[in-house]
């Protein structure tokens, strides 16, 4: 929270006539957003992997894998599955060590029939 000091400081600048109003209110606002602490980011907790079915619209595979064994986990699926154009599994892994949220990887094999999504959450 913003001190007393500081908030009479801004608006002495406004009495005289330094900046305006709008600008007070901009420098209070802020003063008030820095000193709120910063909720911690989201930590996801699952590695989520679909494959549909295109004709059917059914899912062949619904795979959950908690993100503390997404290491273990990925490694063992990359040995079953083929290359995927495209697709860097290490830049995969990487990304969701840093933070990666949300879908990651959205594909259609129209020759096989398939959609695989891997995302987290």
């Amino acid at each position: 929270m913003a001190t007393a000091e500081e908030r009479m400081q801004i608006l002495q600048m406004v009495a005289d006539d330094k900046i305006s109003a709008e600008e007070a209110a901009r420098l209070l606002k802020a003063l008030e957003e820095g000193s709120r602490p910063k909720p911690p980011p989201v930590q996801p907790r699952w590695f989520k992997v679909r494959i549909t079915d295109l004709t059917t619209g059914k899912e062949k595979a619904n795979i959950n894998i908690p993100m503390s064994l997404v290491n273990v986990g990925v490694k063992m699926g990359a040995r079953f599955a083929p290359e995927v154009e495209g697709i860097n599994l290490d830049e995969l892994i990487s990304s969701v060590r840093e933070g990666a949220y949300g879908r990651l990887v959205d594909v259609t094999d129209e020759e096989g029939g398939e959609r695989v999504e891997i995302y987290v959450e």
